[in-house]
Parts: structure tokens; C-alpha cells; sequence
């Protein structure tokens, strides 16, 4: 079984925010497959399963919110005992500008407190990670700037964006992650 994690914040109010784009790229994942999603509070997590004629994916978005979303992979991972070469984490990159993806192996957190714990409760940086571009960011603290709604414009945008990185996760699962990054980076 593989581990998809898309890291958000959870609640109503979020739903837009560019910090959102990790779900919103697991939700957009599970309307195209027809799949219902279940709270697990033990796991803190919500989660619906992907079988697939070859693979079974595990999508989950953490109900931990951005800043503890390592827990609940943690857990997810134990209780499925799911190795971290089978994981792979979507979020958020404010560095990289809206419309690109970037395929990693592993790194640092880059500032981004949803990664940070993920890397703090799996005791290792070496997770492969999905990130999706929500740049440029303009004169305001990132604080301030993940946690606002995306514009009509960029929702438009997102859209052509969040398939181009669900063809790269068929791709990363398949063939590997140096040809999904030739790819799709």
C-alpha cells in the first residue's frame, strides 16, 4: 500500500486557502475516482482508499491542522505499517510560482511548518514530497499570504495545475521518481 498525504488545514474557512493545496489536490484525486472519505479520529485523519488493478493508495488529509500534520501521518503509517519509501507528501511551496510542480527525494523544511512536522515526527528528511507552486508572494508576511483565499483567476489556474500533478503521481508511483521530476519539474 502507498501513502498519499496531502497537508491543509481543516474547516470550512480554509477550503480556498492557497495553504489548502495539498488537500485540494487529494480531494480532486477522489472526485475523479468516485471515493467516499471516512474520519478516523484514532489516526486523526481523513482518508479514503484508491485501488487501482496494480497498487492500493491511501489518500489522507491530517484534521490535526498545518502545524501537526506529522502526527497523523505517523499514525497512519504505524497502524498500516507503511515504510516512508512508500509515502509521498503534497504541499504547498511558496517559492515556487502558481502553475509549477517540483518533484523531491527529500531536503530541508523550507520554512513550512506542515513539512516540518511531518520530517520531526517521521525522525527523517528523507520523505519523497510533492510540491505545488501557490507564488509569488507578494509583500506580506507568508503567514498572512498561504492563509488566503486563492483569486478566480488562480482557482482557473489550479485547476490545470492539480492535473498535471495527479499525471505526476501516476508517473513518481510507476516509473520512479527521477523520471517523474524529468517530467513534471
Amino acid at each position: 500500500m502507498k501513502l498519499i498525504v496531502g497537508l491543509g488545514n481543516i474547516g470550512d474557512k480554509y477550503v480556498f486557502t492557497r495553504h489548502n493545496v495539498g488537500f485540494m489536490l487529494i480531494d480532486s484525486i477522489a472526485l475523479n475516482s468516485n471515493l467516499t472519505f471516512r474520519e478516523n479520529s484514532r489516526l486523526k485523519s481523513i482518508m479514503t482508499n484508491l485501488r487501482t488493478g496494480v497498487e492500493d493508495y491511501l489518500l489522507i488529509k491530517p484534521t490535526t491542522f498545518m502545524n501537526l500534520s506529522g502526527e497523523a501521518v505517523r499514525a497512519v503509517m504505524d497502524y498500516y505499517k507503511i515504510p516512508v519509501e512508500d509515502v509521498l507528501i503534497v504541499y504547498d511551496d511558496i517559492s515556487l510560482e502558481l502553475g509549477k510542480i517540483r518533484f523531491r527525494a527529500n531536503g530541508s523544511d523550507g520554512g513550512h511548518n506542515g513539512i516540518k512536522s511531518v520530517i520531526k515526527h517521521l525522525g527523517t528528511s528523507n520523505v519523497a514530497r510533492l510540491k505545488i507552486g501557490i507564488g509569488p508572494q507578494p509583500n506580506l508576511p507568508s503567514e498572512v499570504f498561504v492563509l488566503q483565499n486563492f483569486s478566480k483567476d488562480e482557482l482557473e489556474n489550479l485547476k490545470t495545475v492539480l492535473l498535471r500533478a495527479k499525471e505526476g503521481i501516476g508517473c513518481y508511483f510507476k516509473e520512479g521518481l527521477s523520471v517523474a521530476q524529468n517530467k513534471f519539474n
